[in-house]
């Protein structure tokens, strides 16, 4: 692994996003903000748990150094989508119970908030996904932006569909193959352990430049996970122009895929600085939170 940049300070504003709007949850909440005030850090806390879009804090228009995440997975992925065009570092408190992404458990909040002050900390950078809808009338949706993974399958009942994959840019683009399935999930090395590694895809080190292509019970034995640069546009569209499609992204932001539309995806230029507390690596990560490659006791 490369050496990781040490998250420095100072530190004088932290945003906080949190999971849900409980008492427990809230009260971990205060814990955060009477530590940060004693330290002279203004705490700005989100809203209702973020479930109204105008409510969200604003770090582009109000800038803060550090974005917390208080949940799992999710909510840091939601995070990560709050400082999308700026360079400001994320911290994920695992309140949920796989939490994958998150540096530390709730029970160390106020040791690990000491870390990341005393300019312990590390920074991770770990490249996003840009998504773009393009429809048959040549129009363009909004770009989305994914740390995980693009998912594009069928809505409503599960049934195969059948998807075309490409890979390059409008003028130069070279088929890969037609195949039936559920969907396809297209994934960075971050969403590698998610849902791309439960549908049979690879794990691919953080610090390995590539996206894995992962179909979702393709139809054929024939088809199996590919994994392509980063430098790579991917094109993901689908054959039955009667079937009702969407896509996903990071398992939370759902937009409809009409008949004729292509997906097209990239890697974004702009990297999230996830923030690791020292000691915290990969692989024992993977161990830990997933089992993987765990020997029994009886044959250790």
């Amino acid at each position: 692994m490369t050496d990781r940049p040490l998250l420095e300070g100072p530190f004088r504003r932290f945003g906080v996003v949190y999971r849900e709007h409980t008492a427990e949850v809230l009260a971990i909440a205060e814990r955060l903000r009477a530590w940060c005030d004693a330290r002279g850090i203004d705490v700005v806390l989100e809203e209702d748990a973020g479930r109204d879009p105008d409510r969200q804090i604003d770090v582009v228009t109000d800038p803060v150094d550090l974005v917390i995440a208080l949940g799992g997975d999710g909510t840091f992925l939601r995070a990560s989508r709050l400082v999308v065009g700026t360079e400001i570092p994320v911290l994920g408190v695992n309140l949920g119970r796989l939490g994958f992404l998150t540096a530390m458990p709730e029970s160390a909040l106020e040791d690990g908030l000491a870390e990341v002050v005393a300019g312990r900390a590390v920074i991770e950078h770990r490249f996003r996904l840009r998504a773009v809808i393009q429809s048959e009338g040549g129009g363009r949706s909004d770009n989305f932006f994914a740390l995980n993974d693009i998912v594009v399958h069928t809505t409503g009942a599960a049934r195969v569909t059948p998807l075309t994959l490409e890979v390059g840019d409008q003028g130069d683009l070279e088929e890969v193959g037609s195949f039936g399935a559920d969907g396809v999930i297209v994934a960075t090395p971050t969403g590698s352990t998610a849902y791309s590694m439960s549908a049979g895809g690879p794990i691919i080190v953080p610090d390995v430049e590539a996206i894995v292509v992962t179909p979702i019970c393709p139809h054929s034995l024939a088809v199996r996970p590919l994994v392509l640069p980063a430098t790579e546009t991917i094109n993901v569209g689908s054959l039955d122009a009667a079937g009702e499609h969407q896509v996903t992204v990071d398992g939370q932001v759902v937009h409809h895929l009409g008949p004729g539309d292509r997906v097209r995806i990239q890697r974004e230029s702009d990297p999230l600085s996830l923030v690791r507390l020292p000691g915290q690596r990969f692989f024992s990560t993977l161990r830990r939170k997933l089992n993987w490659a765990i020997r029994s006791p009886e044959r250790a």
